[in-house]
């Protein structure tokens, strides 16, 4: 089973965001600031909806050109191995392998990122462990 999680932006205003997001029905469900990495993440939802739209502040200033603010769809799935293999079978790269069991970035044929999350975590398997990353996620 494959279910849909959220949607990631890229915003330069947090405060602002959050306004638009709550005029169109939508309630901040949670944030979560991480000083190492210096963002903070902000997840909005409609009242009853799963579905969320995760904002992305950078605190350092950055520009975003050509789209950069958007960020990924993502999918939790049932088995992030077999889900993987499928895909590249079919001939789609993983550009974030699945090394930790719980987490792969793969992109659509329009170059859209799509984040995989397994539904809990698997033991770490070969041949994901040691595949290196092939791409941008």
């Amino acid at each position: 089973m494959t279910k849909y999680l959220h949607t990631m932006i890229r915003v330069t205003d947090p405060d602002a965001t959050i306004r638009f997001f709550n005029l169109i029905g939508l309630e901040e469900r949670r944030r979560m600031e991480n000083e190492k990495g210096r963002f903070t993440l902000i997840f909005l939802a409609a009242p009853g909806d799963e579905g969320e739209v995760e904002l992305t502040y950078n605190w350092d200033p950055e520009e975003y050109s050509g789209g950069r603010n958007f960020g990924h769809l993502a999918y939790r799935v049932d088995d992030i191995y077999a889900t993987c293999q499928r895909l590249m079978d079919a001939g789609v790269t993983i550009n974030r392998p699945p090394r930790d069991g719980h987490m792969a970035f793969v992109r659509s044929p329009d170059g859209i990122s799509v984040e995989l999350l397994q539904d809990g975590h698997l033991e770490p398997a070969e041949p994901w462990a040691s595949m290196p990353n092939t791409g941008s996620w």
